[in-house]
C-alpha cells in the first residue's frame, strides 16, 4: 500500500477547499450565548409507536429490522427539527443542571459531540440510502459539509489541530466516534472529498488520535483514528497504536468483564465489547489478526455472561455512569450477529435488545424539544454527569450497527424468544452468576423476571474529581432491573443501602466497600463510613427466591444512628399502598404501586421499620415511595441486624412463609446459623 505522509503548512489550514462553507454569525458575547440556546422552537415530535408489529417472527416484541429503522429515523428526524439549512450545526436546548455548556468556550465541543454522535445514527441509514432527505436537507450533505467545517478557521464549528504533546480532551473522544462512521460508511462520507480536504482531515484528526489518552475505554478514540486513517494510506504512528492495543486488553478481567479505570459499569461491558469486535472487523482482521483474535476471545465470553445482565422482558439495569446512553447498551448482541456462531441463541439477543429499545424510545418522557433527555427516562440529573451536553445523548446511537447486519443475518431471522429464562430457570429458584476476577454478582429472579447485580464501589466522595463514582450511581447495595434507584436527596430517607448519622450529624451513605468472598449463594462484603472508618460493616447479601435476606453487623467506636433502605417504588397513575402486617411475631411493611410489591421484614435488630413518600428522587415518577429501617448503634458494642427484602407483582397473595421464609436463626459467636424452609442449614460467617 502506498504510504501518504501528511505536510501541511498552517498556512493551508485557512485556505483548503471548502467551497460549500459559509461563515457564520459570530458567538453571542458574554452571558447571551447560553440563552441562545433556548430561542430556537421545534414542533414536538409525537412519542414513537411500533406500528405494523410482527408478532410470528418477534412474538416478545413484534420488533423487525425495520422498526429499529424506524427508530433510527426518529430520532434522526428530532435532531434535524433543528437543521434549518446546511449551515446549522448539530446543537440542542440546554438542559437545566450540571451539564455542559456552562461557558461559551465549551460550544464548538458541544456541537462536534453533536455532529459525531447524531452520525452514529445517520451513518446506517446512509449506508442504506445516501439519498435520504430530513427537513428539506440531504442528510448525506448535510454531514460531510459539516466535517469540512471542522477545518474551517472561519467556521464557528473549527476544530483547531491539537499542538504536539497536547492532553487528552472531549475532541479525541469526538473524533474517535467519527472515524467509526467512517469506517461504516466511507463511501458516503469520506470517499466523496478531494485529495486536499481528505488530507486536511487527516491532518487534523490524527493531531489528536496521535497523541495522549485517558487510561480507560478512551485509548480506542486514538486506535479507530490512526487504523481508519492507515486504512486509507496515511503514515500514522504504528507504534503508538499497537501499544494502545496492548493497553486496552491490560483491562481485560475475564468473565466478558473489562475494569474501565476504576470502575466497572455498564460501560465495562458495551463499550470495551463493542469497540474490540469493531476495531477486528473494520481492521484488525486484516492488519493486525493476532490482536483481532485477542478481542474476539474476550467477546466470546461475553456471550456467556451478558444476557443475564437484564431482565426477562429485556429491561436493562440503571447502574453506573452515562445512563443517558441507554439503548448502547444492546451494542454487543448485535455485534454477535457478525459471527454465525450456532452457540448464540440470536433469537433470544434480539428479543433483549428490542426489549431495551422499547423500555426508552417508546417512554412517553424519553423525548423533549425533540431531543432525548438527559436522564433515564425523562429527565433525571443526579444520573447526569457533567462531561455531557445535550448532544451526548446520541451515543445511543451505536445501537444502529445492528443495521449493519444484512437482512438474513441470524440475528434479524431467528424467532424471538426469552432463552433460558423460559429454558431453565425455574420460578420459585434463584440463579447466579459469579465473576471471580471482576467480583461482580449477576442474580436473576425467575419469580418476577428481574436482573440484579452487585459490584464494586470504593471511591471517597472528599476530594474527589469525579463524584459521581461515589455516587448513587454506583453505591447501592445492589441494582435491579425492576426497581431503578431512588437518589438520597431526601435528608435521612435511603434506598437499597444503609445511611449514618456522621459526626457533622449527616447522613451519609457507605460508598467504601470491600468484597470480601461469595461462597454457598451469599455475597459478602466489608464496608466503612468514610468519615468515620471506624464504623465498619460487615455485609451478607443472600438473593432468595423473592428477594435478598441480608445478615449484617455494625459496629462503631461512637454512639450513632443508622437506617437501611429497601428499593423504591414509583407512583404510576394511583396511590401507593402501605400494608403493616405481624407475621409470627415479627414486623412487615408491603408497599404496592399496582405494578409490583416490596416487602421488607425485620428479623432481627431494628428498632423501628416505616414508610417515607419521596418527592423528585426517582427516575420513572415525581412521587415514589421507600421503606426504611432505623436502629440506634452503641459505641463499641457490635450489633447484628437480619432484614428480609421481598418483592412480588402487584395482586399477588403473600403466604406467611413468603413473608418470612426464615425458620429460624441462631448466633454463635461471630458465625449466625439461617435457616430457610425447604433448604439445608447455612452458617453465615
Amino acid at each position: 500500500m502506498i504510504k501518504k505522509a501528511i505536510h501541511i503548512k498552517s498556512v493551508v489550514l485557512g485556505v483548503i477547499l471548502l467551497g460549500t462553507c459559509s461563515i457564520a454569525q459570530s458567538q453571542p458575547a458574554g452571558d447571551t450565548w447560553e440563552k441562545s440556546l433556548q430561542q430556537k422552537s421545534v414542533p414536538n415530535q409525537p412519542v414513537f409507536k411500533i406500528t405494523h408489529p410482527d408478532y410470528t417472527i418477534s412474538p416478545h416484541t413484534g420488533m423487525t429490522r425495520e422498526h429499529w429503522k424506524q427508530m433510527a429515523l426518529y430520532l434522526l428526524k428530532g435532531a434535524f427539527s433543528y437543521i434549518g439549512n446546511i449551515n446549522d450545526p448539530m446543537q440542542f436546548p440546554k438542559e437545566r443542571g450540571k451539564s455542559y455548556p456552562r461557558q461559551a468556550s465549551q460550544v464548538p465541543t458541544e456541537k462536534l459531540e453533536g455532529l459525531s454522535r447524531t452520525l452514529f445514527i445517520a451513518a446506517p441509514l446512509l449506508k442504506e440510502d445516501s439519498n435520504l432527505v430530513l427537513n428539506n436537507i440531504r442528510v448525506a450533505d448535510y454531514y460531510r459539509h459539516q466535517i469540512l467545517n471542522l477545518l474551517n478557521p472561519q467556521s464557528e464549528s473549527y476544530i483547531k489541530p491539537q499542538e504536539k504533546n497536547g492532553g487528552p480532551s472531549q475532541i479525541l473522544a469526538e473524533f474517535g466516534a467519527l472515524a467509526v462512521s467512517l469506517f461504516y460508511a466511507p463511501e458516503v462520507l469520506f470517499d466523496p472529498l478531494t485529495k486536499e480536504q481528505k488530507d486536511l482531515l487527516a491532518h487534523t484528526m490524527l493531531s489528536y488520535g496521535d497523541g495522549k489518552t485517558v487510561p480507560s475505554n478512551w485509548k480506542f478514540f486514538n486506535i479507530f483514528v490512526l487504523s481508519f486513517f492507515k486504512d486509507k494510506g496515511y503514515q500514522v504512528n504504528e507504534k503508538l497504536l499497537v501499544e494502545y492495543l496492548n493497553k486496552s486488553l491490560e483491562h481485560y478481567r475475564g468473565a466478558g468483564w473489562y475494569n474501565d479505570n476504576p470502575a466497572y459499569d455498564y460501560y465495562s461491558m458495551w463499550a470495551f465489547q463493542m469497540y474490540g469486535p469493531l476495531w477486528a472487523e473494520y481492521f484488525g482482521k486484516k492488519y493486525y489478526p493476532e490482536y483481532a483474535q485477542k478481542f474476539l476471545k474476550n467477546f466470546d465470553d461475553l456471550k456467556q455472561e451478558y444476557p443475564y445482565m437484564f431482565g426477562r422482558d429485556g429491561k436493562m439495569i440503571v447502574w453506573g455512569r452515562s445512563m443517558t446512553y441507554r439503548i448502547g447498551a444492546i451494542v454487543p448482541f448485535a455485534l454477535m450477529g457478525l459471527q454465525n456462531d450456532p452457540a448464540v441463541n440470536y433469537g433470544w439477543m434480539r428479543r433483549i435488545a428490542s426489549g431495551v429499545m422499547k423500555q426508552f424510545i417508546t417512554h412517553p418522557d424519553f423525548m423533549k424539544d425533540n431531543v432525548p433527555t438527559l436522564g433515564v427516562y425523562g429527565s433525571f440529573e443526579p444520573a447526569v454527569q457533567p462531561y455531557s451536553c445535550r448532544g451526548s445523548v446520541y451515543w445511543m446511537g451505536k445501537a444502529f450497527f445492528a443495521l449493519m447486519l444484512p437482512k438474513d443475518s441470524p440475528f434479524w431471522t431467528a424467532t424471538e424468544n426469552d432463552g433460558d429464562w423460559e429454558n431453565r430457570m425455574k420460578k420459585g429458584e434463584v440463579y447466579n452468576h459469579f465473576a471471580d476476577s471482576s467480583n461482580i454478582l449477576i442474580t436473576d429472579y425467575p419469580n418476577i423476571g428481574a436482573s440484579e447485580i452487585r459490584a464494586w464501589c470504593k471511591v471517597k466522595l472528599i476530594g474527589a474529581w469525579e463524584t459521581f463514582r461515589a455516587s448513587e450511581n454506583y453505591n447501592r447495595l445492589s441494582y435491579n432491573s425492576a426497581f431503578p434507584w431512588q437518589a438520597d436527596s431526601v435528608d435521612g430517607v435511603v434506598s437499597m443501602n444503609y445511611l449514618v448519622k456522621n459526626q457533622q450529624k449527616e447522613w451519609e451513605p457507605l460508598r467504601l466497600y470491600d468484597f470480601k468472598k461469595f461462597e454457598d449463594g451469599v455475597y459478602y462484603r466489608d464496608a466503612v463510613l468514610e468519615t468515620n472508618p471506624g464504623i465498619q460493616l460487615q455485609l451478607a447479601d443472600m438473593p432468595i427466591a423473592n428477594g435478598i435476606l441480608r445478615v449484617d453487623k455494625v459496629s462503631s467506636p461512637v454512639a450513632t444512628e443508622i437506617r437501611l433502605g429497601h428499593y423504591a417504588l414509583p407512583q404510576l397513575g394511583k396511590e401507593i399502598i402501605t400494608t403493616r402486617r405481624k407475621v409470627k411475631g415479627k414486623d412487615v411493611v408491603i408497599v404496592d404501586n399496582g405494578v409490583y410489591q416490596l416487602a421488607m421484614v425485620n428479623w432481627m435488630g431494628w428498632k423501628k421499620m416505616y414508610d417515607v413518600s419521596t418527592k423528585l428522587v426517582h427516575p420513572e415518577s415525581r412521587y415514589s415511595r421507600v421503606i426504611n429501617t432505623a436502629a440506634n448503634v452503641d459505641g463499641d458494642t457490635q450489633h447484628t441486624f437480619i432484614t428480609l427484602m421481598l418483592w412480588k407483582r402487584s395482586g399477588e397473595r403473600w403466604s406467611d412463609e413468603e413473608l418470612l421464609p426464615l425458620k429460624k436463626t441462631e448466633v454463635h459467636g461471630s458465625a449466625i446459623t439461617i435457616q430457610l424452609y425447604n433448604k439445608p442449614t447455612q452458617l453465615i460467617k
